[in-house]
């Protein structure tokens, strides 16, 4: 086949691949097509709950038309037995002829090691159709296998003038209702939605998805030091239905929270707050990839202030709430520019009446990132 429908049949397996985005954790959101004479035989993406896995699913649909076919594939198939059996092996089974594969797997039970069967039972093999491009997608998987940690999203939605609450508290509601749909939407593409303790305690949050029709919610995740988290509020109440994960200092009294469903993940501290490296580590030891950050100002200047931010989502409103207002980021002990975290913009669009505006840290300020 010529590049151009190499890189056809590529997108349409990085398009189903993005539709696992926040369901497939701990497993990458892999998309797999399978092309016979220039016609599509099979397709799938790893299923929710990260099995089975994209190959598996598209090599079931194909059935017998799989031999003699390609298949695309955005991450390397898998070498490791796990739950199920390598879908390097599957591949090799079903007698395809060519594998074209975007992105290698880092994972040390893969790394190469998929290639390597293909091409030991004469299948052709050709790698970085579209590499890029699968990076940015997979970017949480990639984070948590070469950081140990989540892909993190910061969400801040704030006034012309950089606030998040006026002086009496009020914070409902800031922006309009056409940017507080698109922030469920990215909730649903997370495997995860965090806030600070002092959050929780402000805005009595569900922290869920509404409105879309969803089966699936992402994990809650709260990070407060003493649990001093109301235990009548909306997350206690629903913590038995819909994922809550605590992020807290070592020898809290969990038992509470433990009762109400709740997960308990011990963090140690720094400054006399959860330290937000260690909480991330911990989020990705239990198997979360992408995490959307919803604040509060705290917790969104510590992310930032360390270099842990891997994009910021910025909604604007056209109002003006001054300086007694709750300022989005908390204090950074920021004392001179050249200490500032540097971030570039990506994208900007209008949304309802408020801005959009996508930034990434700036390339050479904080080291490499996947995607």
């Amino acid at each position: 086949m010529n590049g151009s429908t190499d890189r056809r049949f590529m997108a349409l397996a990085l398009s189903l691949g993005r539709r696992g985005l926040g369901r497939v954790w701990p497993n990458p959101n892999v998309g797999c097509v399978i092309v016979r004479d220039g016609r599509i035989v099979g397709r799938g993406r790893t299923a929710d709950d990260g099995r089975p896995h994209a190959e598996t699913q598209a090599l079931a649909q194909a059935g017998d038309a799989a031999r003699g076919a390609t298949a695309y594939v955005t991450l390397e198939p898998c070498a490791h037995h796990g739950r199920t059996p390598p879908c390097a092996e599957a591949l090799v089974a079903a007698g395809v002829a060519r594998v074209v594969v975007a992105a290698q797997d880092p994972d040390p039970r893969v790394a190469g090691r998929g290639l390597e069967r293909l091409r030991a039972a004469g299948i052709v093999v050709e790698t970085g159709l579209m590499e890029a491009q699968a990076r940015r997608d997979m970017a949480g998987f990639l984070s948590r296998v070469e950081r140990g940690r989540p892909f993190v999203t910061l969400k801040l939605a704030t006034s012309l003038d950089g606030r998040i609450a006026t002086g009496s508290g009020e914070s409902r509601w800031i922006t309009g209702p056409a940017a507080r749909a698109r922030v469920h939407m990215m909730r649903a593409r997370h495997d995860a939605v965090m806030v600070g303790g002092g959050t929780a305690r402000a805005d009595d949050p569900m922290l869920d998805v509404r409105d879309l029709g969803i089966d699936r919610q992402p994990v809650r995740v709260v990070l407060s030091r003493r649990l001093d988290l109301p235990i009548d509020g909306r997350l206690a109440r629903t913590a038995g239905t819909v994922p809550l994960w605590l992020c807290h200092e070592e020898g809290t009294d969990t038992a509470p929270w433990q009762a109400v469903g709740a997960r308990s993940l011990p963090c140690k501290l720094a400054s006399g707050q959860i330290d937000p490296a260690a909480a991330l580590g911990a989020l990705a030891e239990a198997g979360l990839t992408r995490v959307f950050c919803e604040g509060g100002a705290g917790l969104a200047a510590s992310l930032l202030g360390t270099g842990l931010v891997d994009e910021l989502v910025l909604f604007t409103a056209g109002l003006a709430i001054g300086a007694e207002g709750t300022p989005a980021l908390s204090a950074m002990g920021i004392d001179a520019l050249a200490k500032a975290p540097r971030l570039t913009l990506v994208t900007q669009e209008r949304v309802g009446a408020d801005v959009m505006s996508v930034w990434r840290p700036t390339k050479g300020a904080e080291g490499d990132r996947p995607g």
